[in-house]
Formats: C-alpha cells, sequence, structure tokens
C-alpha cells in the first residue's frame, strides 16, 4: 500500500481558518430585493446607511425593491496578513427572490470575540437563476445565494508566535493508535527523539538537539515523510441517494444471499369510446387496468465466501442488485455477524 505524507493526515496546533461573520445590503437588484413591509430590518438598514451619507430619509416611506438584507460570512485562513483578499459568501435574509446582479457594499466582518478583522464590498455573482411568468416559472440552482470572489480585505492579523513555540502537536484527522504509532516511529527514525505518541489522535513534537533547529523547522523537515495510515473496516451508506462506500478493509465471512420479492405493479390506462356519427351519443370513457407481477423467480442464490471486498462486490453484482437493495443486504450481513466492518449511515 502506498504510504501518504504527514501533512496529508495530520493537522498542526492553531494552524487552522478562522469564521468570520456581518450583516450587510446588496444594492441594485432588478426589482427581485426585499419588500420593505415584509421585511422592516431592511428598510432600517437602509435609512441608517443613507443618513451616515448625509441623506435624511426618517419621515419618506420607501418602496423600493432594489436592496436586500444579506448575511456575510468568510473563512480567514491561518497566517493571513493585513491588505490580502479572502473570498466572501452572500445570502439573503428576507423575501428577496434573486440576488443577481446585485452589489455588496461595504460590511464589515467580525470574529466570535468582536473584533472586525476584514471588510467585504464588490459585486455579487450568483450561479442558479429563476424566471417567471403568469402561468410557468423556472428555477436552476440557489439565486439567492452568491459569492464575492476576493470580495473581502483583511484589517487585522491574528497573533499567534508559531516560531518561538518550543513544542508542537500533530492532530491526526482519522484518529487510530496504529497510525499514530507509525508516525511517531517515522519521525522518531529520522529525527531521534522528536516524536512522542499522546494518545490516537495525537503526536507531539519538539527538537531535540541544535541539528533539528527550531520546531518551525522541524515541521518544515518532517510534513514530506511517508506513513502507510491504516484505517479501520467501514462502510459508508447514503439511504437517500442510494450511494455505498467501502474501504478495502471490509471483510465477510461464508455466507449465501438471495435477493428477491414479490413486486406488483398497477397501471390505469383509460381508453376514449367515441359515439357513430349523428347518433346522438355521448363520449364515454372507459377504464382499462394492466396488473403485472413479479414474484422475483429469476433471482438467484449466491454463494460468497470469506474475502474481501473484491469478492463482496462481485458477488451482489452476480445477483444484479440495485444500490438500495445493496444497503438492505449490507445491513442484514452486519445483523448476521457476517460482514467484518461498521456501517455508517449518512
Amino acid at each position: 500500500m502506498a504510504g501518504s505524507r504527514i501533512k496529508d493526515i495530520v493537522d498542526v496546533e492553531n494552524v487552522r481558518s478562522n469564521q468570520l461573520i456581518g450583516y450587510g445590503l446588496v444594492v441594485g437588484l432588478a426589482g427581485t430585493g426585499d419588500r420593505m413591509r415584509n421585511a422592516p430590518f431592511t428598510q432600517e438598514s437602509m435609512q441608517a446607511m443613507l443618513e451616515r451619507m448625509g441623506v435624511n430619509v426618517r419621515d419618506s416611506q420607501m418602496r423600493t425593491q432594489n436592496v436586500a438584507a444579506v448575511s456575510v460570512t468568510a473563512l480567514m485562513p491561518p497566517f493571513a496578513r493585513a491588505g490580502s483578499t479572502i473570498d466572501v459568501q452572500v445570502a439573503a435574509l428576507g423575501d428577496a427572490t434573486s440576488l443577481q446582479g446585485g452589489t455588496l457594499i461595504a460590511t464589515s466582518l467580525r470574529a466570535m470575540d468582536g473584533n472586525t478583522y476584514a471588510v467585504a464590498q464588490g459585486n455579487v455573482a450568483v450561479s442558479g437563476f429563476k424566471a417567471q411568468g403568469a402561468a410557468a416559472n423556472i428555477s436552476r440552482g440557489v439565486s439567492t445565494s452568491a459569492r464575492v470572489a476576493g470580495g473581502a480585505i483583511i484589517e487585522r492579523e491574528v497573533p499567534f508566535t508559531f516560531g518561538s513555540a518550543s513544542t508542537l502537536k500533530l492532530a491526526l484527522k482519522n484518529p487510530d493508535f496504529t497510525t499514530a504509532r507509525r508516525i511517531t516511529d517515522v519521525i522518531n527514525g529520522n529525527f531521534r527523539g522528536a516524536a512522542r505518541m499522546l494518545d490516537p489522535a495525537t503526536v507531539e513534537i519538539a527538537p531535540v538537539s541544535t541539528a533539528q533547529g527550531s520546531v518551525m523547522d522541524l515541521v518544515t523537515r518532517i510534513e514530506n515523510l511517508s506513513v502507510e495510515v491504516d484505517q479501520p473496516a467501514r462502510v459508508v451508506v447514503n439511504e437517500a441517494s442510494g450511494t455505498v462506500v467501502m474501504n478495502s478493509e471490509v471483510k465477510i465471512s461464508p455466507v449465501a444471499i438471495a435477493q428477491g420479492g414479490l413486486t406488483i405493479s398497477v397501471a390505469e390506462n383509460p381508453v376514449a369510446s367515441q359515439p357513430a356519427p349523428l347518433s346522438g351519443g355521448t363520449t364515454q370513457l372507459l377504464p382499462r387496468t394492466q396488473i403485472s407481477v413479479d414474484d422475483g423467480a429469476g433471482k438467484s442464490l449466491a454463494m460468497l465466501e470469506g474475502a474481501s471486498l473484491r469478492s463482496l462486490v462481485g458477488g451482489l453484482n452476480a445477483l444484479g442488485v440495485s444500490p438500495r437493495d445493496l444497503i438492505t443486504i449490507l445491513q442484514a450481513l452486519r445483523s448476521a455477524g457476517a460482514l467484518q466492518a461498521d456501517i455508517e449511515v449518512q
């Protein structure tokens, strides 16, 4: 089995993104914005914005539908510096029907500590659309959610003294005792005594000699080391979409499987009976019912010897089972104790 780089299977302590959120206005909509009567917060926000610009509209009744109140979210990447740009996501808060063609007005983005870290503004890009007429409508995607590429400028940096740390923890993305031990052994094999396994999810590293440099130097040296990742046998199924994913560690005990059932289909196909010309009769609708029965007689019994994923999939394909039938079979195998794996249903 090919190994994976340490940098691909672990997260470094405190090297993470930070979530930012803000509240703003999108203007320039072609009558697809919030209705002021249904979204009073949009009207109040627009009045406050205009007053800051020296325009007094407190006593006037606004009827425009070219403005929409939106939430603005963004992920601030680790070590982002002031002046760099990040993408932002915009979503309507009121009853706006589309943000197509709108422009986001300058919006401050805050973190959970209440400080402003970025300011967002720019033209929004909508991937979906919606069109409607008097008797029909069509839509694709979501037209009330949009994106502003590079729309936020970072104004404040997140302080972190990475270079002065004496130790650092590596967090496994998929905690496992065997994988954590292998990471520790690989690091110590190249840099003696530099790694220590704390638990199945954490490996602590620290330079023990001047030759290894600082902890940041040590990270750059070990992140490309190759480690063979171990994983428990697991089957992930999504009943809504009929998706089944199994890793190579899935094993089964000898078992016989029969898949079949009784299916009764009833279809109504009424036909129209026309009267003879000049007979004075009326058109009659005559019922016609078609019933078909499938008792599963074409299904067979498959014998699966205890083996790996290939034998399991090959045997089930021989039965001609659908993905949804496969989910049912896997759950039955697990209940019978023949499937040596955990099943995770999403």
